[in-house]
């Protein structure tokens, strides 16, 4: 099946309400099957120039049909970049210890397979037949204290550290991605978005934009209800439908 049919998708970043510069990226290629959000750390210059990079080096990955293939390519071209931005960049800045980073989630697709990329906070969700899955896991602080300290959600949220990464393209010399491949149906809907759109936001808000009858009318509702909140991050969301 040709990807121009096969996938629509709608993607948009805002500042938000709070921040002046926007350090946030994102790429949406449904032509290519695809998608990425990134979300700069470091200050504006040195965030919003990694997430830049990143996308731009991955809009310059070949398609095909060989989704295995597709994947190895995509990590390979994120573990450059980390190699760039944690080594070279560092080194010509001028600053000590200049932190220039940013998370990333990707989404790559081939007819009725996908593969979601990410390290960091950025998400992937999945809307199928009513229900809501998020397909990543968040490399912060507060999710391994929830899991390795078996401590609540409330209890992890208190730590002073909790919004903390641990893990992101640039943090370190060595970068640990996770991929989760999956099937997809017809009637998918997916969601690749930054921290600032889901931190003020239910599963059940996040469902029923989903739920809408086009990729641009759920997206125009996401952020309907992100700046309707004290959106105090960047803003960031990819909308994808098979």
């Amino acid at each position: 099946m040709d990807l121009l049919t096969a996938w629509r998708s709608n993607a948009r970043t805002d500042t938000g309400k709070v921040r002046s510069h926007n350090e946030d990226a994102f790429l949406s290629l449904p032509e290519r099957g695809l998608w990425a959000v990134a979300d700069g750390m470091g200050g504006h210059q040195n965030g919003a120039l990694a997430s830049r990079l990143i996308v731009e080096q991955l809009a310059e990955l070949h398609g095909g049909s060989d989704l295995d293939l597709r994947v190895r390519q995509l990590r390979q071209a994120l573990h450059a970049i980390n190699r760039r931005l944690s080594r070279e960049l560092t080194l010509v800045s001028g600053e000590p210890e200049p932190v220039m980073g940013s998370t990333v989630v990707a989404l790559l697709a081939e007819d009725d397979r996908a593969a979601c990329v990410w390290a960091g906070d950025s998400r992937c969700y999945l809307w199928r037949s009513g229900g809501l899955y998020q397909i990543s896991r968040d490399h912060s602080l507060f999710q391994q204290l929830v899991e390795e300290q078996q401590l609540s959600p409330e209890q992890a949220a208190s730590h002073p550290s909790a919004g903390a990464l641990t893990r992101a393209v640039g943090a370190s010399e060595t970068l640990v991605l996770d991929v989760v491949e999956f099937n997809v149906y017809p009637g998918d809907t997916l969601l690749l978005c930054s921290d600032g759109l889901y931190q003020n936001m239910s599963g059940a808000d996040l469902g029923r934009a989903l739920s809408l009858p086009s990729t641009q009318l759920a997206l125009e509702r996401l952020f309907e209800l992100a700046l309707d909140g004290p959106a105090r991050d960047n803003i960031s969301a990819v909308v994808i439908r098979r």
